[in-house]
C-alpha cells in the first residue's frame, strides 16, 4: 500500500479542491445519465427530422453568421494590429493580411445564399 504525501493531503482538505471535485462529478453525472432512463415509455410520439429545404435554410442561417462572426473578428484584429504598429512595417503587413481575410470573410457571407442555392440544385432540395 502506498503512502498519500503530506502535500496531496493537504490538497485534498482545500474546500476549493472538493467544490471542484464536487461540481465535476455533478456535471458528469448529468451529461453522463441516459435520456431513456427520463423518457415516457407509454408515449408513442414520433420526433420527425426536419425537411431538407428547412435544414439548408438553417444551414444557411448559421453560416451567414459564422462567417460574419469570423471576418468582424478579423476586421477588430485588423484595427489593433494597425493602431499598435507604431510606424513598423511588419506590423502594419500584419493588419493589412488581418484586414484582407475580413474582407474575404464578408465576400464569403454574402455569397453563402449563392452558394446554398447551387447546394440545393445538386441535391434537389
Amino acid at each position: 500500500m502506498s503512502r498519500i504525501p503530506a502535500r496531496l493531503r493537504a490538497l485534498t482538505r482545500s474546500p476549493g479542491v472538493r467544490r471542484a471535485a464536487t461540481l465535476t462529478a455533478t456535471a458528469v453525472l448529468v451529461v453522463g445519465a441516459p435520456a431513456a432512463a427520463h423518457a415516457d415509455p407509454a408515449s408513442s410520439e414520433v420526433v420527425a427530422a426536419n425537411s431538407l429545404p428547412v435544414v439548408l435554410n438553417n444551414l444557411q442561417t448559421w453560416l451567414i453568421g459564422i462567417l460574419a462572426a469570423l471576418a468582424t473578428l478579423f476586421l477588430v484584429l485588423a484595427g489593433v494590429y494597425w493602431a499598435t504598429a507604431g510606424g513598423d512595417p511588419a506590423q502594419v503587413e500584419r493588419a493589412k493580411a488581418a484586414l484582407r481575410n475580413a474582407l474575404v470573410g464578408y465576400g464569403l457571407a454574402v455569397l453563402a445564399p449563392v452558394l446554398l442555392q447551387v447546394v440545393r440544385g445538386i441535391v434537389g432540395g
